[in-house]
């Protein structure tokens, strides 16, 4: 039997063939992709704006860097790195194109055009030289990951030395309660906005579900280290619930 076959991974609560999974997920993005922006804005009440705009406060893009912006979907971190850093340049890439077709549909990557790729690729595999760029974002894209090691191992192969790794992904909450009324809300909300806004139950349930299978801060944080990153640090954002991970190839 196929030794990669034999590998097993969570798909949310699943557990299911590692080659499987990156094709699940691609599903669950593909049905998503059109009201992904609005289901970020009301799942997370508009945080995730104020989220990434803590995550550019962070990393203080400058003048002339070139981005890569991994799962990058419907553009959102791209856009705010442009904003920031006059004749910088950026790359979108992601695995599943219905989200880049959704981003080039924005108003802000027609202004952009000249500054600003959109690239079909795999976070594990990913089609660019050694050293081809100053930072590498991932926002609520490392999670669904096969590898996420083999994806933070790319990360440190496409940066330049002295570049920025950036990932901002949902977290553990430190308090226990905090963490069970966060619960309360994921599993019983969530999905039912998914299937009123999205009509796609299912794959709300997945995103839920592959949050609480995520490592914690501390863990997460030993992978990014492990890929050779150093001056490794992360910032809890909102309570926890999500957070912030930063390390440079030095």
């Amino acid at each position: 039997m196929d030794e990669q076959h034999d590998k097993t991974t969570h798909f949310g609560f699943q557990t299911v063939a590692e080659d499987q999974k990156a094709g699940m997920v691609h599903g669950v993005f593909t049905r998503v992709a059109s009201r992904y922006d609005v289901m970020n804005d009301l799942m997370s009440m508009g945080i995730h704006r104020a989220w990434k705009d803590a995550m550019m406060d962070w990393l203080a893009p400058r003048p002339g860097q070139r981005l890569l912006d991994v799962a990058g979907g419907t553009g959102d971190v791209a856009f705010r790195f442009l904003n920031r850093a006059q004749g910088a340049g950026a790359v979108v890439c992601d695995m599943t194109e219905s989200m880049l077709v959704e981003g080039r549909k924005r108003a802000e990557a027609e202004k952009m055009a000249d500054s600003l790729d959109w690239v079909v690729g795999d976070a594990m595999a990913l089609p660019f030289p050694d050293n081809s760029f100053d930072v590498y974002t991932i926002s609520f894209g490392i999670r669904n990951v096969t590898r996420i090691a083999d994806a933070m191992k790319e990360a440190y192969r496409v940066l330049k030395p002295g570049g920025r790794l950036m990932v901002l992904e949902f977290s553990q909450i430190p308090n226990d309660l905090m963490q069970k009324a966060y619960d309360l809300y994921s599993f019983n909300v969530i999905p039912v906005m998914g299937q009123i806004v999205a009509n796609d139950r299912d794959s709300y349930q997945y995103l839920v579900e592959s949050i609480r299978k995520f490592p914690d801060q501390e863990t997460f944080a030993g992978m990014i280290r492990a890929a050779g990153f150093e001056q490794v640090k992360y910032r809890n954002l909102t309570m926890g619930i999500a957070a912030l991970h930063s390390g440079w190839k030095i």
